[in-house]
C-alpha cells in the first residue's frame, strides 16, 4: 500500500518515543501490505474498524480506524483499495476520538 500521511503524524511521533515506535511499526506493516478489502486489513490489524461518516455534500465516507500503541491512540485514515493508498487523516488519543468531533473534519 502507498501511505500518504499528514504532517501531524510525524509531529506527534517526534514528541513521544513509544508512539514513534508504534507508528513506525504500523507504517512498515501497511506499506508492505496488498489489501483488497477490510477483511484483509483485519487479518493484519485485528482492531481495524470501518466507520461510515456522513460528509456534507459528499455523501458517506468510510474511515478506517486503527488502534495505535495498544488502545491509547486512534489513527483515522481513508483507504482506497482500488488505488492501493492509505491517507492518514488524524491521530487522536482514545479520549479525543470518543468525542466524535473528528467526523466533522473528515
Amino acid at each position: 500500500m502507498r501511505v500518504l500521511i499528514v504532517a501531524e503524524l510525524t509531529k506527534a511521533a517526534r514528541k513521544n518515543a513509544p508512539l514513534r515506535t508504534a507508528l513506525a511499526n504500523w507504517l512498515e506493516t501497511t506499506e508492505a501490505a496488498t489489501w483488497r478489502n477490510i477483511q484483509q486489513v483485519r487479518r493484519t490489524f485485528q482492531s481495524a474498524d470501518e466507520v461510515p461518516v456522513r460528509v456534507s455534500g459528499q455523501g458517506t465516507v468510510i474511515a478506517t480506524v486503527f488502534n495505535i500503541k495498544g488502545n491509547e491512540y486512534r489513527l483515522i485514515t481513508t483507504v482506497n483499495f482500488d488505488s492501493a493508498t492509505v491517507v492518514g487523516r488524524e491521530l487522536l488519543t482514545h479520549a479525543e476520538y470518543n468525542k466524535n468531533t473528528w467526523k466533522a473534519r473528515l
